[in-house]
Order: structure tokens, then C-alpha cells, then sequence
């Protein structure tokens, strides 16, 4: 894994840590987010993260673990297929992760066949 690779996780490990995502399906939590880290980019996750934090904010309890990543997955599909259609600035992703958009922000600037992982 490369340096970038490695930034890149922690970033994603950081949003999960600051909002618990993971609930208590510690390890269940663990290989389905691997899963996605195989496939996705991992600045597509990042703000698929930030995009479903906000879609579910006000939802009691706030879904975590394996069903907050189930809406996340669902939201990486549809981009996949569509295109990305974000609703979050680069200001609001801040906001909410506590994390510089830049990464993120920039890898946008591709085509969406590019948020998925290659070989």
C-alpha cells in the first residue's frame, strides 16, 4: 500500500471513528467496508460517507454499521451507474469530517467511470 493509499484510509477510518459508524458489528463492519475499499475510490467513499451522513442526520436512531453502509453502497451504485449528483460543498464536507475537501473535490473533476477501482 502506498503512502497516498494509506492517508486515504485513515481518512475514511476517521469519519467512521468520529460519528461510531461502525456500531458494534466491529469486525462485520470491518470486511464490508474492505469490500467497498476494493471496489470504489477511496474519495468517492469518503464523501458517499459525508453524503449519507447527511441524508440520515435526523433519521432516530441514525442508522450505523452494516445498515449505514448498506445506504452508502446504495448511493456508490447509483453513482456508478448515473454519474455522481452531490449535494454537499466543499464547505459542508469540512464541516461534517473535519477533513480538507480538496482530495475529494478534485477527483470529481473525472468521469464518473473513474470512481470505481482499477485492476
Amino acid at each position: 500500500m502506498t503512502l497516498e493509499e494509506k492517508i486515504s484510509y485513515q481518512r475514511v477510518k476517521h469519519i467512521i471513528s468520529s460519528y461510531q459508524l461502525d456500531g458494534t458489528e466491529g469486525d462485520a463492519f470491518a470486511s464490508c467496508l474492505e469490500e467497498l475499499l476494493d471496489v470504489y475510490a477511496t474519495p468517492i467513499i469518503e464523501l458517499a460517507l459525508a453524503e449519507t451522513l447527511a441524508a440520515v442526520w435526523l433519521r432516530v436512531p441514525m442508522p450505523r454499521g452494516i445498515e449505514f453502509l448498506s445506504c452508502v453502497d446504495d448511493r456508490l451504485q447509483a453513482w456508478a451507474l448515473d454519474g455522481i449528483t452531490r449535494t454537499l460543498t466543499p464547505e459542508e464536507f469540512h464541516h461534517i469530517t473535519g477533513l480538507d475537501p480538496l482530495p475529494v473535490f478534485q477527483s470529481l473533476d473525472f468521469p464518473p467511470p473513474t470512481i470505481l477501482r482499477r485492476p
